[in-house]
């Protein structure tokens, strides 16, 4: 299963990387998230429990995960693996690329699901759930990151 989704914000790159890495913030900016803690360390890596809920007719179904985390500033990416639960194994990149007048940020899923007999039924149902959460996250990111720019910027 490979899922992507992309945004184009208005702001320079290292100004979305500071925001999007900030990862304990990120419940107190995005609506949808229930929390992330940072529960450790495996050397270079956090490592995180993160909960969002996602979208279902009229009602949110929570969902949770643990991941190793890794920002690297050097070319300014978002890395993460799961750790556990249906999601094991599944890499995501957060990547910012410079375009003309703003940056694209990214988000890109990887999963070959570890249980083969299973894995015509399982990816496509968190591929569903995944999509959902990662385009809020990065609508709601854009929002954020947009509108302090011109808060800022009508300060000056």
């Amino acid at each position: 299963m490979h899922t992507g989704n992309n945004i184009i914000i208005d702001a320079p790159r290292k100004v979305i990387f500071d925001t999007v890495s900030d990862l304990p913030r990120w419940p107190e900016r995005l609506p949808h998230y229930r929390y992330v803690r940072i529960t450790g360390n495996d050397g270079m890596r956090d490592i995180v429990e993160m909960s969002a809920y996602r979208s279902a007719g009229r009602g949110r179904i929570p969902v949770s995960w643990v991941a190793s985390y890794e920002a690297d500033r050097e070319v300014m990416e978002l890395r993460f693996e799961h750790l556990q639960k249906w999601t094991k194994g599944m890499i995501v990149v957060w990547t910012l690329t410079p375009t003309r007048d703003a940056t694209r940020v990214e988000i890109a899923h990887s999963l070959k699901f570890r249980i083969r007999p299973l894995a015509r039924l399982a990816e496509p149902i968190i591929g569903w759930f995944i999509s959902e959460i990662a385009s809020k996250t990065l609508a709601e990111f854009k929002k954020l990151i947009e509108q302090g720019r011109s808060e800022g910027e009508a300060s000056r």
